[in-house]
């Protein structure tokens, strides 16, 4: 009996050391962005239990494919891709902790915590950043496809003055980019008569003007539109009718920042060679900095052995022409000219963008660039606040529950209720120092499911204590009743936490976040509430008729 008591006692021992050991603070390795802007591994020290969104904030997003322009002919596989591209992307950005799952078929749940910059962080993940290199076309092909398509635009009965295009009478680059003060007032007068009386007029060569003619140093394939009529020339020119007569081989790109142009701001159009020279699938790394002469922000990335050849292979042939730099389809700047050839390293340039934004760039390009893009369909903030009133709520409901447990069982129950809530608190370090030691993160549902794990284990000690007094009052003696109990209630206590495990189990495999929370803390809760009730408490009995020795002959229970 002493040899059996006395190795029970080391088990609980040991098995409260870990526990203790697992809660202790210690220091983790976390990535951070830098000052300058770079990530970089820290160490900090704090408990190794973590708190879920709802306990200290964050950002809840559910993400889906968006089909809208590209169909995925796989859309199983370009989740999964997405999956891989966001985690990259995520872990790149720092964010400590981040949840990133697949929920069913079709949908990507992400779950910051302690987020700072929700808007960044969405703007990151949404982000497809598929990278293309691209030749300006030198044919002039697009110079002689405008006037087909403002002869098919007047058979479809859209003139000029619809859409606000200059006149025949004006002149076009006058009217676009002001001018002087006194000509852009004439000007307008002049193209401005009763919508009415407007003469038809052909529309897209009134307002697309090549850039050499709009006072922009002249540039192969690259075209000017009033930035005011930006968006109906664009509509314009993705109609179906219109889309059919752009030159073969030949793609447009609009620039995707604003550019100022005399006294109006202005948006380019690039008509590209349709062939990308290289993508971004054979960037292998990139990086932000500052350019040393003009401190504007770039975006240096390197590609692989296969893409280095490929790349250098195609600015050697092109040296002399312009490369355009396309981003999930837009032009990144006005396109440099190839110099000579560019092999392994190039870089980006972002005039007008901040050195934050070159990061978040780079830090998406390195990650890869998504399949399909993705649309947010559910956004959900949780401010920091909601989670310390979460915290205080639940621990409010954690420590009255528990206190009435406590009285109950020892009012009802005695001396066998006293050890019992001893076994109660052994209970609680068990389960804490459990899901700290599996690196779980605490959730308000989890903080929930530890709450019911207490009644749990309280429920176990009810039936050993209930079957002892049976056979109590049956006449065994106490040795034999306490043993009695024990072997007898043992059944009733494994089938119903196992059918409980069993139920959180299935929350665990097709639940989110939270109820993944809930499930994990009550599964590590009926682990920990079983081992103190069969093992701890029968021990502490054990030890109580050790001091007992044979002349135990009631039990006050």
């Amino acid at each position: 009996m002493f040899a059996s008591l006395r190795n029970r006692a080391l088990v609980i021992v040991a098995l409260m050391a870990l526990s203790i050991f697992s809660l202790f603070p210690r220091q983790v390795t976390e990535r951070q962005r830098a000052p300058d802007g770079t990530m970089q591994d820290v160490q900090v020290t704090r408990v190794p239990l973590k708190r879920g969104l709802d306990l200290q904030g964050g950002m809840h997003l559910g993400l889906e494919l968006d089909q809208s322009d590209k169909v995925s002919a796989d859309p199983a596989r370009d989740l999964e891709l997405a999956l891989t591209v966001l985690r990259k992307r995520i872990d790149e950005f720092g964010v400590t902790e981040p949840v990133i799952q697949k929920v069913g078929d079709d949908r990507i749940v992400v779950e910051l915590a302690g987020i700072s910059d929700p808007v960044r962080a969405k703007a990151i993940v949404e982000q497809a950043a598929f990278l293309e290199f691209r030749i300006t076309d030198r044919s002039g092909a697009f110079d002689n496809a405008l006037a087909a398509m403002d002869r098919q635009l007047a058979q479809m009965g859209i003139r000029a003055a619809d859409v606000g295009a200059p006149t025949p009478q004006t002149d076009q680059v006058t009217a676009l980019l002001g001018g002087g003060a006194d000509s852009a007032t004439d000007s307008t007068a002049q193209a401005t008569p009763d919508a009415a009386q407007a003469p038809a007029g052909p529309v897209l060569q009134s307002l697309i003007v090549p850039a050499g003619a709009a006072g922009f140093e002249p540039m192969p394939g690259e075209y000017v539109v009033a930035e005011s009529a930006y968006p109906r020339v664009d509509s314009l020119l993705r109609l179906p009718e219109i889309r059919r007569l752009w030159p073969r081989g030949v793609d447009l790109k609009w620039a995707r920042a604003v550019t100022s142009g005399g006294t109006e701001s202005v948006r380019l159009l690039y008509a590209l060679e349709e062939t990308p020279i290289i993508t971004g699938e054979r960037l292998v790394s990139a990086s932000a900095q500052l350019d040393p002469l003009s401190n504007r922000p770039l975006v240096v990335f390197n590609l692989d052995r296969a893409g280095a050849r490929r790349f250098g292979a195609e600015t050697g042939n092109h040296v002399g022409d312009y490369m355009a730099i396309v981003l999930d389809g837009y032009v990144q700047g006005r396109p440099p000219i190839i110099q000579s050839r560019i092999d392994r390293t190039g870089q980006i340039e972002l005039s007008g963008r901040s050195i934050q934004e070159a990061q978040d760039l780079a830090l998406t390009l390195s990650a890869g660039a998504l399949p399909i893009p993705l649309k947010i369909v559910e956004d959900r903030q949780v401010l920091a606040s909601l989670g310390e009133d979460s915290i205080r709520g639940a621990t409010i409901a954690g420590l009255v529950g528990t206190v009435l447990v406590v009285l109950i069982m020892i009012v009802y129950y005695r001396m066998a209720g006293v050890l019992a809530v001893v076994a109660l608190s052994l209970y609680l370090l068990f389960t804490l120092g459990g899901l700290a030691a599996i690196d779980a993160t605490l959730t308000l549902p989890g903080l929930a499911g530890l709450v019911l794990s207490i009644g749990m284990a309280v429920d176990a000690n009810v039936l050993i204590f209930e079957r002892i007094r049976e056979e109590l009052l049956a006449g065994r003696t106490v040795r034999v009743a306490v043993t009695e109990g024990f072997q007898h209630a043992m059944s009733a206590i494994v089938d119903s936490n196992v059918s409980t495990v069993l139920t959180a189990l299935f929350l665990f495999q097709f639940g989110t976040g939270p109820v993944r929370g809930f499930a994990v803390t009550l599964i590590m809760g009926i682990i920990a509430s079983m081992f103190t009730a069969i093992f701890v408490t029968r021990t502490f009995f054990m030890y109580w008729l050790e001091r007992k020795h044979a002349a135990a002959t009631t039990l006050s229970i």
